[in-house]
């Protein structure tokens, strides 16, 4: 048996940007994905701190050091500019590996969105 558990998370960071008229995703700065180990065009579910509105998308490789968290597309539409987000993957596994498996997990400055 398989089961979905949670296999990265960038806790609290600020929207920097947003691009309603882009295709679609979420842009996070290259530095963060490195640390929270994403890849590009990897699904995440964001979730809105500032009005609690949650969304499943994919990721966009931002600027290495530039704290860019931009949502793009539909996706500008839950967010604005300066709303704090919780940014989490899942990775499905079998239930025993699933018991022992540990998450990455970063928390990043709120204000600058740069790891700590």
């Amino acid at each position: 048996m398989n089961v979905e558990v949670l296999k990265s998370k960038i806790h609290r960071v600020t929207v920097t940007e947003s691009d309603l008229n882009y295709v679609g995703s979420i842009t996070i700065d290259e530095d963060l994905m490195d640390a929270a180990n994403l890849i590009e065009n990897e699904k995440v579910q964001v979730v809105n701190i500032n009005n609690g509105e949650r969304l499943e998308t994919y990721v966009i490789t931002g600027e290495r050091g530039s704290g860019q968290i931009i949502m793009n597309g539909p996706a500008a539409r839950k967010t604005a500019v300066g709303d704090v987000i919780i940014i989490m993957s899942y990775a499905s596994m079998d239930f025993e590996e699933a018991k022992t498996f540990k998450p990455v997990i970063i928390l990043p400055d709120t204000h600058t969105n740069k790891i700590i």
